[in-house]
């Protein structure tokens, strides 16, 4: 198929930014063996005579919308099932209440399949956060999460573990010059990346008014719990990574897809709200048909903003390794709050939603930090069919932010990093380590989901200081 674009659209007629959308989506998934001018002919005969091809599965979506009939329903109210599928709870003696009761609401959905629950879970909005579910052509944004595209990368670095004790200086510079963190501003060089030419912000008319803002905020982080840190990482023999078993110097990154995840997030939330009416209680969980023009948009404005997350994490990584003059030996990467189409072992094909969840398919690398003093563990999926080819995220919040800043005070956590041999630029007592659960024992709890190939211990951290 060709490169199909906006202006080939437009030239014969179809000018609503909504149709064009549902048109990209439909041709790309469906029409992938047809030359451009096969689909531009095609589609004009749909738009002279849109009755024609109502009964035609592969064009009667264009044809409905053409005439106006997809416009006639407003909304559709369902009712949850009486009883919740499938889903396999890890580390339940550490998960609250509230986090099961909202799995079992999300399990009750019309169109879930199977879901998990993580060890690290705790409470989120719709599905808890280190939720997993699987859906049956259907995508849920607030199972997604709100920062699309959250995620860990892991750059292993040519050099042994005293290069930190030696350059400690020339680090921090480093992270304070390279990096920027916070809702506003961003960093002083302005940021190059293929994503920003993604046709998309054209073609998708809210996308549009969001370009400046990524531009702006490329390469940077967002606040929370999301950091930039060096430290030194021990890989286990015979390792998949097949690199000898010693310890390496390493950069590790958490964050995501910043303003403009956000407010793809936001966007699609309301339309899935509006048009899909749930039980009050679980109208957060509100669902786009895959075979509809949002969810359509929805999926391919969720993958750009997951394209741009890792645009992020690829300008951190290469300023920070510039500045300091080394060259990665392996990269880790991976979202956590992402949806994909996968199968399951029965062959059946399904959406699956982690929301705070580290995917974790058979070999699959992945990270999964504990907090600012204590070890992220490098895995290996296992493939696990019940726990969704998944895994935790993290070690997961013990408490609130308000109760973590109630409960600790500024000194008291800098002689607990003084103690753990970690410099902590930024940051505070809201992300500090006792506000998460033990990380041992939430990696004691998934031996059925990963194993282990390696373990990260902070040295240098960069978090945002609001």
């Amino acid at each position: 198929m060709g490169n199909l674009r906006t202006k080939d659209l437009s030239k014969i007629g179809y000018h609503n930014d909504q149709l064009r959308s549902l048109v990209i989506g439909i041709i790309s998934k469906k029409f992938k063996h047809y030359s451009k001018q096969a689909i531009l002919d095609l589609l004009v005969n749909i738009k002279n005579n849109p009755e024609d091809f109502l009964d035609n599965e592969l064009t009667e979506k264009i044809a409905e919308k053409i005439i106006g009939k997809a416009e006639t329903t407003m909304f559709k109210t369902y009712q949850l099932r009486d009883e919740a599928v499938f889903f396999k709870t890890y580390g339940g003696k550490i998960i609250e209440q509230s986090a099961k009761n909202q799995m079992e609401i999300a399990s009750r959905l019309p169109v879930s399949v199977q879901g998990a629950l993580m060890p690290d879970a705790h409470m989120g909005f719709g599905l808890p956060i280190g939720g997993v579910l699987a859906t049956n052509n259907a995508v849920i944004p607030y199972a997604v999460g709100m920062d699309i595209g959250c995620r860990m990368a892991l750059s292993i670095i040519d050099e042994s573990d005293h290069f930190i004790k030696r350059h400690e200086y020339q680090i921090k510079q480093a992270l304070k010059n390279h990096t920027h963190f916070g809702m506003e501003g961003g960093l002083d060089t302005r940021q190059e990346h293929e994503v920003l030419d993604s046709s998309l912000f054209n073609e998708i008319a809210f996308l549009k008014t969001l370009r400046g803002k990524a531009i702006r905020q490329l390469g940077t982080s967002g606040n929370g719990n999301h950091f930039v840190e060096f430290g030194e990482i021990e890989l286990m023999p015979r390792n998949t990574l097949k690199l000898p078993a010693r310890k390496y110097m390493a950069l590790l990154s958490h964050s995501g897809s910043r303003g403009l995840g956000a407010a793809i997030a936001n966007h699609y939330t309301k339309i899935a709200m509006n048009t899909c009416k749930l039980p009050r209680h679980a109208q957060q969980l509100a669902w786009l048909d895959m075979n509809s023009e949002d969810g359509q948009e929805y999926w391919i404005t969720m993958t750009l903003a997951g394209d741009y997350a890792k645009a992020c994490h690829d300008r951190i990584h290469a300023n920070l390794l510039k500045a300091l003059g080394l060259k990665t030996l392996y990269t880790v990467e991976n979202h956590h709050n992402f949806a994909w189409k996968d199968q399951l072992t029965d062959g059946k094909e399904v959406i699956i939603h982690r929301k705070g969840a580290t995917p974790a398919h058979k070999g699959e690398l992945g990270i999964i930090p504990g907090s600012m003093t204590t070890p992220a563990y490098l895995v290996s999926g296992k493939g696990n069919n019940e726990g969704l080819y998944s895994a935790s995220h993290g070690a997961g919040r013990a408490m609130s932010r308000q109760r973590a800043k109630d409960s600790m005070t500024v000194s008291t956590m800098k002689k607990m990093l003084t103690n753990a041999g970690v410099t902590l630029i930024g940051g505070t007592v809201e992300e500090n380590p006792l506000a998460y659960k033990d990380i041992e024992n939430v990696i004691n709890e998934q031996d059925e989901l990963v194993d282990i190939q390696g373990k990260f211990y902070p040295r240098i951290v960069r978090m945002n200081k609001d």
